[in-house]
């Protein structure tokens, strides 16, 4: 799969994205912002893991973010399962090299048109932690709405976090 977007690009992984994976994601800003299952620090063997379990998956509904001709971050969603079959959690990161610049709105909404139309979801939702304002903006810009809070729900770093629910719906 690739999506050409101004100044980005969402594609499948390659082999050779490892260690421009491994170099952005070892980042203590983009751990501190991502679930425990990212481990930091990240090493070229985490990159390498990565990307033999992203071979696996069938569709891929993990991207590589493109930006300057090498890996900068990725971009994906896990559906649900049971009642809630028609759901999925979004999840991403940028290199920090590149935030601020409108990126990942762009990628947020690129994908989340992606699973609600041609892979038939229903509703896509979203956590980030209540101390990453800018990760709520990219969510906000891409067409999802806040929907709660979820007082002391995620421990990271050392510390309590509330996480904010937002979710985008099909049409």
């Amino acid at each position: 799969m690739r999506i050409e977007l101004p100044g980005l690009v969402l594609r499948d992984f390659v082999e050779a994205d490892a260690a421009s994976l491994a170099r952005h994601a070892n980042n203590r800003k983009v751990w501190r912002n991502l679930r425990d299952g990212f481990p930091h620090p990240y090493l070229l063997e985490d990159a390498r893991r990565f990307l033999a379990r992203w071979r696996q998956g069938a569709p891929p509904s993990v991207l590589c973010l493109e930006v300057g001709g090498e890996a900068a971050g990725a971009i994906g969603y896990h559906t649900r399962e049971d009642v809630e079959r028609f759901s999925a959690e979004l999840g991403y990161w940028l290199a920090e090299p590149h935030w601020g610049r409108g990126l990942m709105s762009a990628a947020v909404r690129a994908v989340s048109e992606l699973a609600l139309g041609e892979r038939g979801l229903e509703r896509l939702v979203a956590t980030p932690f209540a101390w990453n304002p800018a990760s709520c903006r990219v969510l906000e810009k891409a067409g999802f709405q806040l929907e709660g809070r979820l007082r002391r729900a995620a421990f990271k770093d050392g510390q309590w976090v509330d996480e904010l629910v937002y979710a985008r719906l099909r049409g």
